[in-house]
């Protein structure tokens, strides 16, 4: 076995000259400081590797296991080093001063190679980087820690840096060491709990892990927790990277926060990347989803996790590295350039972020230098009961310091334009999922977890100051208070909330038959008694379509045009409803089967050779008019967190399954929607609408023949007498009237 040795151009110098007679051996090594030295527990191995002054000259001293012969090369000749065992090698030479130098370092029958001695250079980091770090303000974090290639006192090689304060000491580990870490020990930056390596000559590519030397004794190899590119699972490496790609989205970045988005059109195609197109890269999706989610005219596409992740049954919520996206795709350059062909498609980029928990991997997070440092050391608190993961600590200022810079890493590095937190309310409850016994109140005795809520706090303060124009939206489930209020007035600061009671009621009522939806009529009205309350997004998400919940139109009662049709009707109250609305890919054409993480959506069903092709084109067709009409009619979003951009019209038509309602733009001007849940037309229905307006059009019929419903339509202009208009409503279906001059 011998470690690589990265050569610089040129030889590794002549044969040493008649003054290395003037060289002596170097001082021996401290018994206890060797013994740390060679067992990976050093805290400064830059004090006792490299050069240094010492009586009688200065002292080489170089640390290459393996190595079958060791020179320092001085203004053109070669000084052989003694070897002292173990893979140390040293000399003094009789130097006043510190000279520029290199080593000459030989393997087996290889000829020696020129390279740089990584002992010989001061610290990479800076102290102010340190200070930030010590005090958890550090908001580039990625730029002080991890693996950064740089030119550092002239030379080029890559900056490695880990906080790990429990450590007893650090080495690098890497495939040109093939992972044995002994000759390259880092060093510790003091207090700062950082250790820090400049290693010449290493690059992009470069597989890396950390050795850690625990308090306890122990070794073990851990990857990079600020890495910004991994191995594809199953390898866990982390990896040397650089970014070289040229944005060309400066259209978008200049104008995405012109209008603050809950005064603006937002409606979200959710997608696994991984299985929207199973077998796709991130550039190959650059040249499909654009187009499909353009033609669709969603504004904005919602990607579940992308950081790495070493399960893919997971969907990316268990993360291993959070700074990191997945190498099953492709690199972080070509993920930016999907983000990049998105916006030059006009399309916004919300992902999914995961500061809930992570997994238990040992290479990973877990236990990181041997102690409970990202978990808290609480095993009540640490243990996440529902996933099997541990939860962060969110009262020490390294580990949120470490999530509010991974927030604004991606919204500042990747151009996203908004962060969907998950599992928000297991955060903030120190008694979720938890028996009495296995939580401790907090100093106040309730529930709350008061370290969880001042690190949400800070993590939206910080990255609405940092990055303009981005979102960030809680999936927060239970009646928490203030979840989208500003933090200032001791709100959460989140820029949305997913309305999940919305979510579970509508569903409730839809999934039961006609019949008896009368009984349930308030499982539809009952929303708009908190609407309000928060700034909301209505999602029918991933969840609702896996794990026995069926898809959404297999919810649906009856036969097959049954069902469609109250998919059809569903979805046009869903987007005529305040409040922005998300749709989980397969959903927008009716997909029957529960999603499939192995196969994705099933896109055969549009086929034109499947028999019921046009079926499910007709539910993609109304998608994507609904999408058009909502961007096009202000009523439908202007005035989304403003009570008075809404008014029932008829609340109380339980008997008939029927509602109807006003929506308002800023100028007053207003959109009728009405939804008839039962299978029977209602002719000449009568709904009091005032006669502010002359006559109200019908702009949109989730009956319509070209949806695949039985085209009961309103044709014709409706003109109101004595306040009030009488429409045809049909069966299981949605209709939108707007105003229209005669």
């Amino acid at each position: 076995m011998a470690l690589r040795d990265t050569p610089l151009p040129g030889s590794a110098g002549p044969a040493p000259s008649a003054s290395v007679a003037g060289g002596t051996p170097a001082p021996a090594l401290d018994d206890t400081d060797r013994g740390r030295l060679l067992a990976g527990a050093h805290h400064d191995p830059h004090a006792l590797l490299g050069a240094h002054p010492v009586p009688g000259g200065i002292a080489f001293r170089a640390l290459r296991p393996f190595a079958r012969e060791v020179s320092v090369l001085v203004g053109g000749e070669r000084f052989p080093l003694v070897s002292e065992g173990d893979g140390l090698f040293s000399r003094v030479l009789p130097l006043e001063a510190i000279p520029e130098y290199t080593l000459a370092v030989a393997y087996g029958d290889d000829e020696p190679v020129q390279v740089h001695d990584p002992y010989r250079f001061l610290p990479a980091l800076g102290e102010f980087d340190l200070h930030l770090i010590s005090e958890g303000r550090h908001e580039e974090l990625w730029t002080a820690l991890g693996a950064r290639i740089m030119t550092h006192q002239g030379v080029t090689g890559t900056r490695f840096t880990v906080w790990a304060p429990n450590a007893q000491g650090v080495r690098l580990a890497a495939d040109f060491t093939y992972w044995d870490g002994t000759a390259f020990p880092m060093r510790s930056l003091g207090s700062s709990g950082v250790w820090e390596l400049f290693l010449p000559g290493v690059g992009e590519g470069t597989r890396y892990k950390f050795e850690i030397h625990s308090r306890y004794g122990h070794r073990f190899l851990k990857a990079d927790p600020m890495a910004r590119r991994a191995e594809e699972p199953p390898d866990t490496a982390s990896v040397v990277t650089a970014s070289h790609h040229e944005w060309r989205d400066q259209e978008w970045m200049e104008r995405r926060g012109a209008t603050p988005l809950h005064q603006a059109p937002m409606s979200v195609y959710e997608v696994h990347l991984p299985s929207w197109r199973p077998g796709l890269t991130y550039r190959e999706l650059a040249e499909v989803l654009p187009a499909y989610v353009k033609d669709l005219g969603f504004t904005h596409v919602e990607l579940m996790p992308l950081a790495e992740h070493p399960f893919t049954p997971s969907w990316g919520y268990q993360v291993t590295g959070f700074y990191a996206p997945t190498a099953r795709l492709g690199t972080p350059d070509d993920f930016k350039y999907l983000i990049d062909a998105l916006h030059r498609a006009g399309i916004g980029v919300i992902m999914d972020w995961v500061p809930a928990h992570f997994p238990k991997d040992d290479w990973a997070l877990a236990r990181f230098d041997g102690d409970p440092l990202y978990e808290p050391g609480d095993s009540r608190r640490a243990e996440h009961p529902d996933w099997g993961t541990y939860t962060f600590d969110f009262g020490r200022i390294e580990v949120r310091n470490f999530l509010v810079a991974n927030a604004v890493y991606w919204c500042q590095e990747f151009h996203i334009d908004g962060l969907r937190v998950d599992a928000v309310a297991s955060m903030l409850y120190l008694d979720y999922s938890r028996e009495d016994g296995q939580w401790e109140a907090n100093v106040y005795g309730g529930r709350e977890d008061l370290a969880a809520m001042a690190f949400l706090q800070e993590m939206n303060a910080t990255v609405y100051r940092r990055c303009p124009g981005v979102m960030t939206i809680a999936e927060e489930s239970t009646a928490w208070g203030g979840v989208t209020r500003p933090t200032d007035t001791g709100g959460l600061g989140f820029g949305f909330k997913w309305n999940m009671g919305w979510m579970h009621d509508s569903l409730q009522y839809v999934s039961h038959e006609p019949v008896h939806r009368k009984y349930h009529h308030n499982e539809m009205t009952f929303s708009m008694v908190y609407a309000y309350s928060e700034n909301y997004v209505l999602p029918i998400s991933h969840d609702e379509v896996v794990h026995g919940k069926q898809a959404l139109v297999s919810k649906m009662p009856g036969d097959w045009w049954q069902r469609r049709a109250n998919v059809r009707a569903y979805l046009g109250f869903m987007w005529a409803h305040p409040g922005k609305q998300l749709l989980f890919m397969g959903q927008e054409f009716a997909q029957g089967a529960e999603w499939s993480v192995e196969h994705g959506p099933e896109w055969w069903l549009l086929d034109g050779t499947y028999h019921s092709a046009g079926d499910h084109r007709g539910v993609q067709d109304l998608v994507r008019d609904l999408n058009t009409h909502y961007r096009e009619t202000p009523a439908l979003w202007q005035r989304d967190t403003d009570p008075s951009g809404f008014c029932w019209v008829a609340v109380d038509a339980a008997d008939d399954n029927v509602f109807a309602f006003l929506r308002f733009d800023g100028e007053g001007r207003p959109l009728l929607a009405v939804s008839n849940f039962s299978p029977v037309v209602r002719h000449d229905y009568r709904l009091a609408v005032g006669d502010e307006v002359i006559a109200w059009q019908e702009v949109l019929n989730t009956d319509a023949a070209r949806y695949g419903g039985s085209d009961v339509v309103n044709p014709d202009p409706v003109k109101p007498e004595d306040g009030c208009v009488r429409i045809t409503l049909p069966p299981l279906a949605t209709v939108w009237l707007t105003p229209v001059a005669l």
